[in-house]
């Protein structure tokens, strides 16, 4: 209803009697409502009341004779789907010359709304015959894409690209080469060619992209994603990347793109792990401490940087792992941190018994644990206790972890100081 209204208002509003200007400056208003006329036709628009911004822009064009009215006119008409309306309104302007380009488009426009394709055909060949505009090189292409003529609309866009070498015109060619011929290998070469040749913007790289993915080719889609990101430098497209590089099992290059572009420091300190990197591990671990605030990459680090010294008799090393650990364990009493902080202080014999109350709070979060269990006896051999020290680690080897080689050799020596004990007492 307000659109009625509106409508109505302004026809009534129009209907008075105002004289056409025959000469006006630049940016003159032709009468004196014509900015409230504009406003109400800009309203119209926004209100997508089509036929009511037509008949305003209408009567713009009539009171001032500036053609940018009867242009926005027209194209409320193709809006509102009046298509016969524009066709007869650009015959009464132009008389059936091709003076006007714009008028001609339109007109163009409105005859393939209607499906009327082979009398658009006519029009626009002989409309880019005069203008050699590339738009009207597109507009033609367009026509026999929907006469399903595409070798004939492949040849227009050529035409139309090698005046300027667009990517859009490119895209669209692409689309005909490979959806509706069929040719998918020179649909794929022909965006290569100009991304090499001008760069690959987004428009391209996302039809690259899309073609690849269709032909499965891995390959493709890695090279792509990686010029991408060097446009836009965005989460999306590196996890793509990194997706990629993890399934073809190319952990060397992952880490290398994780380096370069820091866009995922988390993924990269795993990688490191995995490949026994631990240097690079500490030294990450302790960045993401400093960024993060959270105090298990601090163990991470300081459990890496034992990892990764050759010389683990290094005492200053020995006692930057163990002042990180102790501050781990105060704040975060995880079982990983307390066994090894409790180990480290066991096995290079710097605080044995207090060594051994680390692990046995481990114990006591998972009492079953080979590794910690291990640990706690191999506490027991250093104090001299082998006996007790055996019966301990004699539960660890039925237990998952029990076959693992360090325990396995402290299993030997353990056993090797009880025979030694029991040897000993018998004697006495």
């Amino acid at each position: 209803m307000i659109k009625i209204f509106l409508s109505l208002f302004l026809v009534l509003l129009f209907s008075g009697c105002v004289s056409k200007t025959e000469s006006l400056k630049p940016n003159e208003k032709a009468f004196a409502e014509e900015d409230a006329y504009i406003l109400f036709a800009l309203r119209a628009e926004e209100l997508k009341d089509h036929n009511s911004a037509s008949i305003i822009f209408n009567s713009l064009y009539e009171k001032s004779d500036k053609k940018e009215y009867l242009y926005k006119s027209l194209q409320n008409d193709l809006a509102a789907h009046k298509n016969a309306d524009v066709v007869s309104k650009v015959d009464r302007e132009t008389d059936g010359k091709i003076e006007d380009f714009k008028l001609i488009r339109l007109k163009i426009v409105a005859l393939i709304g209607d499906q009327k394709y082979e009398e658009a055909r006519v029009l626009a060949i002989e409309l880019v015959d005069k203008s050699k505009d590339v738009n009207d090189y597109v507009l033609v292409s367009e026509i026999y894409v929907k006469q399903k003529k595409y070798n004939t609309a492949l040849k227009y866009l050529e035409s139309a690209y090698t005046k300027d070498y667009n990517e859009k015109i490119l895209d669209r060619m692409s689309i005909i080469l490979y959806v509706n011929l069929q040719r998918n290998k020179e649909a794929i070469a022909q965006l290569e060619t100009h991304a090499r040749m001008h760069g690959c913007s987004k428009i391209i790289c996302t039809r690259l992209i899309g073609f690849y993915s269709n032909e499965n080719d891995i390959d493709g889609l890695l090279s792509v994603y990686l010029r991408m990101y060097e446009l836009e430098k965005s989460d999306d497209i590196s996890k793509k990347i990194v997706q990629i590089y993890a399934y073809k099992k190319d952990y060397i290059k992952l880490m290398g793109f994780l380096q370069k572009s820091g866009s995922d420091n988390e993924l990269l300190l795993q990688v490191y792990i995995n490949a026994k990197n631990y240097k690079q591990a500490s030294k990450l671990a302790k960045e993401l401490y400093h960024d993060t605030g959270d105090i298990n990459y601090l163990g991470q680090s300081a459990i890496f940087e034992y990892e990764s010294h050759k010389n683990r008799a290094d005492k200053k090393m020995q006692d930057s792992v163990i002042k990180k650990l102790k501050k781990v364990v105060s704040v975060e009493k995880k079982p990983l941190y307390l066994n090894y902080l409790g180990y480290l202080l066991i096995d290079h014999s710097i605080d044995i018994k207090g060594g051994m109350g680390y692990i046995r709070e481990a114990l006591k979060l998972e009492p079953n644990s080979a590794f910690y269990l291990d640990s706690l006896a191999w506490g027991y051999y250093r104090l001299g206790k082998c006996e007790k020290a055996y019966k301990i680690i004699s539960k660890v080897k039925k237990l998952e972890g029990g076959n693992d080689p360090e325990v396995l050799k402290h299993v030997k020596t353990i056993k090797k100081c009880k025979n030694k004990k029991v040897k000993d007492k018998k004697k006495k």
